[in-house]
């Protein structure tokens, strides 16, 4: 009798070291899983900066375009985006933007630069969050650095008008 009780100790025992093996490595891979979303995140989060850059730039590039295609003293800014992918002021298509881009960083449309006279001369996020991206940014950008917020990221075609104000 003392030896079969034993074993059946024993045994139950055993089933709970067993299942202590499990719960720690159930915590253990829910730790590393973690981690590695948080590192998705952010490398999810870093690609869409890059993207914010290049369409922001891509924007201002045609709004420069747009404003200097409208001819010598002629101050005209887009009002829409679509404005930039079909110039509304000629009757035959002209394009300064290959699509109408949202913004990256939130999925929704870009805030807008107001523009003297109406319309906007550039675009900005307006998402949540501080950028990863710092530093290292061309010249045209460098008031990007150190910004705290994708609000900061101006994309803005500033033009030279009659007195030669240029931000």
């Amino acid at each position: 009798m003392m030896a079969s009780r034993s074993r059946t100790i024993r045994a139950s025992a055993q089933r709970g070291f067993a299942y202590m093996w499990v719960l720690l490595a159930i915590a253990a891979m829910g730790v590393y899983l973690t981690q590695v979303g948080k590192l998705w995140g952010t490398e999810v989060a870093r690609a869409n900066e890059e993207i914010l850059l290049q369409q922001g730039d891509e924007i201002r590039n045609a709004i420069k375009g747009y404003v200097e295609a409208g001819g010598a003293g002629s101050m005209q800014f887009p009002r829409t985006l679509n404005d930039l992918v079909r110039d509304p002021r000629v009757p035959y298509e002209r394009r300064f933007l290959r699509k109408p881009y949202r913004d990256p960083m939130s999925g929704r449309d870009w805030a807008f630069i107001g523009a003297p006279g109406g319309g906007f001369m550039g675009v900005y996020s307006n998402a949540r969050g501080a950028p990863f991206k710092v530093d290292n940014f061309p010249q045209i950008y460098s008031s990007f650095m150190g910004q705290t917020s994708y609000e900061g990221w101006r994309f803005a075609h500033y033009p030279t008008m009659g007195g030669g104000w240029r931000r």
